[in-house]
């Protein structure tokens, strides 16, 4: 946590009536609040006090949820260095998971995560741009659900990229998750991807308590299986509740392209320096950066409190690349290579609904001295990342107790149908989840 509202009881009790009924909702410190400021983890923006709600913030409150605070993050939502550590920041320190405090959280909605998994609120809101809602889910043993991009307004959110950030909720459950997401989806005039969401919303909540995958059909990605073994056996044990439920489980034998990630890479590197510097130039509180070049400046000048554990490389490499033309072909093939050639042509030419793969592997010990150590092969998340297409995790298991979530991504605008195959997975699962026991992991 980065701070908390000593008002929510009162706020809870006033919102009573309304369909959130006063649950509360924890905040990543990268969206803006009224009550406080959005530091997006970097003392750059200490002082980013704007006075002002998000448009989903806003939404949110109308609904009957209560803010309760704002939670930690990975500073910059983990697009400074590659060599940093998730759940870190400036701001806020380091996020504990509470399933093994010496473990990551993962990022970059880290706290949001945690927070939830540990039970100090109903739910939380996280962002992502490629796998900032989904792994932090993972492994903290909770739901996250990145929405089909434009259906959550990104206006007064701290941005990496307007081509794939998103806002979406972490809860306890799916029926949760869908609660949340309906209270906060919603058509924003300032933000022009979510010109459809008005239309495209609905109440997620409907038709998830007799949800059922009998005759559903379930894109198996294998190659997104990765090389551990204890993961590979949860899965399995997922697929076969899922086939037991009624599912038809179609084995697909794909990887993306390389040239993927190199365009997704250079994308993002080109809508950072854009989107961050119109944010920063745009905020109305005093602070004493304008763009991302004043953010360089200003960690160079506060080195020993910003710089300690890690650098600032990508926000160098983000600097310079002032290729607009190279930007835009590197957006369009990615785009093409995760949507239409990716996951709209798996689910067409296999003739299923959704696809699945294991989220991400168990949280890896944290190490703030060399960074993150994930396993890259595991997980499929930034095909519904590039494409801007609905992602849910859902727990499926543990690992030595260490939380492995289930991945269930759909094609655009699929939102619902990716919850309701989520919620009947949910009653099907026979796996025993992991609770938390907010210690350092040790062997049985």
């Amino acid at each position: 946590m980065i701070v908390t509202n000593s008002d929510a009881p009162a706020h809870a009790r006033a919102a009573a009536a309304l369909p959130l009924g006063g649950r509360t909702v924890l905040v990543k410190d990268n969206i803006e609040t009224r009550e406080w400021p959005t530091t997006a983890g970097s003392l750059a923006l200490a002082g980013n006090r704007t006075g002002r709600d998000a448009p989903l913030i806003a939404r949110l409150r109308g609904a009957g949820g209560v803010v309760l605070g704002k939670t930690n993050l990975s500073e910059w939502a983990n697009i400074r260095s590659p060599r940093a550590t998730s759940g870190w920041s400036a701001t806020g320190g380091l996020v504990k998971n509470p399933h093994a405090t010496d473990r990551n959280s993962c990022g970059s909605s880290s706290g949001s995560g945690a927070a939830v998994a540990a039970g100090l609120a109903w739910g939380a809101i996280g962002t992502e741009t490629d796998g900032s809602i989904t792994c932090p889910a993972s492994v903290n043993g909770i739901v996250g659900f990145k929405p089909t991009l434009g259906l959550v307004s990104r206006t007064h959110v701290v941005p990496i990229s307007h081509s794939q950030d998103t806002a979406g909720p972490m809860t306890r459950s799916v029926a949760d998750a869908a609660l949340l997401l309906t209270a906060i989806a919603g058509s924003d005039p300032a933000d022009p991807a979510t010109m459809e969401a008005d239309a495209r919303k609905a109440d997620f909540t409907d038709g998830l308590a007799d949800a059922s995958l009998a005759g559903v059909g379930v894109g198996v990605l294998r190659p997104a299986v990765g090389n551990n073994p204890a993961v590979a056996a949860l899965f399995d044990a997922a697929l076969a509740d899922l086939a037991r439920a009624g599912a038809r489980i179609v084995e697909i034998d794909w990887s993306p392209p390389e040239e993927l990630g190199r365009d997704e890479f250079a994308t993002l590197l080109f809508e950072l320096r854009e989107d961050l510097g119109i944010y920063l130039a745009g905020s109305p509180a005093a602070i004493p950066a304008r763009s991302l070049a004043d953010v360089i400046a200003f960690n160079r000048a506060h080195g020993a409190e910003e710089l300690r554990w890690f650098g600032q490389e990508t926000f160098e490499q983000a600097e310079v690349a002032t290729d607009r033309a190279g930007y835009e072909r590197a957006r369009a093939n990615a785009l093409r290579l995760a949507g239409p050639e990716g996951i709209d042509r798996l689910l067409s030419a296999h003739g299923v609904q959704v696809l699945v793969a294991p989220t991400s592997g168990p949280a890896w010990a944290t190490d703030l001295v060399n960074g993150d150590n994930y396993d890259g092969s595991i997980g499929a998340g930034s095909l519904a990342a590039v494409a801007g297409y609905p992602h849910l995790s859902v727990p499926m298991g543990a690992v030595e107790r260490l939380p492995v979530g289930l991945s269930i991504i759909g094609a655009r605008w699929s939102d619902a149908a990716v919850l309701r195959a989520g919620a009947a997975y949910e009653r099907a699962r026979t796996a025993v989840l992991a609770e938390p026991g907010f210690r350092p992991w040790q062997a049985d």
